[in-house]
């Protein structure tokens, strides 16, 4: 140390090498693997995206060149998994990031690896590093709700069989000025030459036996196809729009904040319902976000009053009472369906079933969500299998298969859905 000491390029070596270590331990090489960012992306769409953007402030701060921000990775991993300790230790970054978003507290993830979180770290780095493009339609293609119900074909039927009768009509008329022609030629009585030439009326008309029979036909047939698509609708509310007690926008929440439905609904991954989400999952955007965008603090207010939460003091009284949300999708009881099994399991969108949810401002059954409906679904779609361990042993039994149907594992059973 001596020697260093009395060689001055040797001491600055050894601070560079120092410094160099120094660097390397905190910021620890952030991975570039594709993968790596592919998992990340998964996980910040999933639980971030709902408060934060990768190059703009939203609920909590932009987080591209976090790692060169915070004092380490180590702190990066302690304060996803419990902000609330970190905050509580004293250290000044994490109070002050608390004061400057108005005491919001990051909700706690403590059961993330080290992995998980450097894999998020990889995808925001990743997204930083892009160049900013024009944002892309919001528009999804889905499976509209218009099949499954046979009126376009009754309707066509029934105007198909008019047609027929007009043109039949047309024929006889035809026929009738031929025979009057043929008759003229022949010497015929005067009171045969009366009953050829007789002038119909409209009395005389409507009182014939033919238009009584073409009038009945019409509204036979009418009455029918009304009768068929009356039985064809019951149980069916595709459409149906209910006004709920608070004006809650998922146009504004999934459309232009792009908060994933699994934040809020979060049942969809790991069970039978979706759920209501509850007022807490309201306050972690709206302890701090006080006015909205479309109806002001008006709204807003609804939600403080149900939870019981003061915005003037930033305190909770105490004092709730339940948001009494009107269900819109509700399947009979004779029939089970499991969110987790389509929506983890086997990756299925939510927009598939309810529709571009991202563009209602008030929610609608998109879908039939009809017997008919989900066994065509199941007849058409292919299971994806990759990288899915869930299907391994299904797809060694369907190994000459080029690709299974859902109808392959089961979907069309009867006990899978009326058990």
């Amino acid at each position: 140390m001596k020697k260093c000491l009395s060689d001055p390029v040797k001491l600055l070596t050894l601070l560079l090498f120092s410094l160099t270590l120094s660097f390397t331990s905190y910021a620890q090489e952030i991975p570039t693997d594709q993968a790596i960012i592919d998992a990340g992306g998964v996980l910040f769409n999933g639980n971030c995206k709902s408060c934060h953007r990768v190059k703009q402030k939203l609920v909590g701060p932009a987080l591209a060149g976090v790692e060169t921000r915070v004092p380490s990775i180590d702190w990066i991993y302690a304060w996803v998994r419990n902000p609330a300790k970190v905050i509580a230790s004293g250290d000044e970054y994490a109070n002050k990031i608390y004061n400057e978003y108005n005491k919001s507290q990051m909700t706690a993830f403590n059961n993330y690896t080290d992995e998980q979180i450097m894999s998020i770290l990889a995808y925001v780095k990743a997204e930083a590093n892009k160049v900013d493009a024009p944002a892309p339609g919001t528009a999804t293609t889905t499976a509209g709700g218009d099949a499954g119900v046979p009126t376009a074909y009754l309707n066509a039927i029934v105007i198909g069989m008019i047609l027929i009768l007009v043109l039949l009509l047309v024929i006889l008329v035809l026929i009738i000025n031929a025979l009057k022609k043929y008759l003229d030629n022949k010497d015929l009585s005067p009171e045969d030459q009366e009953i050829v030439h007789s002038k119909y009326t409209v009395g005389s008309m409507v009182r014939s036996s033919g238009f009584i029979f073409l009038v009945l036909f019409i509204v036979a047939s009418v009455s029918f196809k009304n009768i068929i698509d009356g039985l064809y609708t019951v149980g069916i509310q595709q459409n149906y729009q209910p006004k709920q007690p608070i004006a809650f926008s998922h146009k504004i929440h999934a459309g232009q904040y792009e908060i994933d439905c699994k934040y809020c609904h979060t049942g969809a991954l790991k069970g039978k319902q979706a759920n209501i989400p509850s007022p807490n999952i309201c306050m972690n955007c709206h302890a701090q976000i006080k006015e909205g965008t479309n109806t002001g603090t008006g709204e807003i207010a609804k939600i403080y009053a149900a939870i019981g939460f003061d915005p003037a003091t930033s305190s909770y009284t105490g004092q709730q009472k339940p948001i009494e949300w009107v269900r819109i999708h509700n399947l009979p009881d004779l029939a089970y369906f499991n969110h987790s099994q389509h929506v983890n399991v086997a990756g299925v969108e939510c927009q598939t079933c309810h529709g571009p949810i991202q563009e209602m401002d008030v929610v609608k059954q998109y879908s039939l969500l009809t017997m008919g409906w989900c066994i065509d679904c199941h007849r058409k779609t292919d299971v994806n299998t990759k990288d899915n361990h869930y299907y391994d042993k299904l797809v060694e039994i369907h190994n000459s298969k080029k690709a299974m149907k859902v109808e392959d594992i089961g979907g069309l059973e009867c006990a899978k859905c009326h058990y």
